[in-house]
């Protein structure tokens, strides 16, 4: 499974492709999967996010979840804080679609 993630130009708030914009939530990420890099290169022609790329992530039955701890901290937030962390569709996260 591949994501596409980048970084909301006004805030800096990591975001997630869902197949048709952008949000907040990792578990709206859809599976870019073999057309990725076409995404990729239509989304930064639009700069619409700073900096997509492609992330290796594997399903769970609370949706797609990075496969490499850095880009996990990105998705959930700071792993000794669970206080800090992101909650699935915090309604104060702010989400949006661009």
């Amino acid at each position: 499974m591949k994501l596409l993630t980048g970084n909301e130009l006004r805030s800096g708030a990591v975001t997630w492709w869902t197949g048709s914009g952008w949000s907040l939530h990792v578990e709206d990420a859809v599976d870019v999967g073999e057309h990725g890099e076409a995404v990729l290169h239509a989304e930064e022609g639009a700069r619409r996010v700073n900096a997509p790329y492609i992330i290796d992530a594997v399903a769970t039955p609370q949706g797609p979840r990075p496969a490499h701890i850095k880009d996990r901290v990105r998705a959930l937030g700071p792993t000794v804080r669970p206080d800090l962390t992101l909650k699935p569709a915090d309604p104060a996260a702010g989400d949006w679609i661009i």
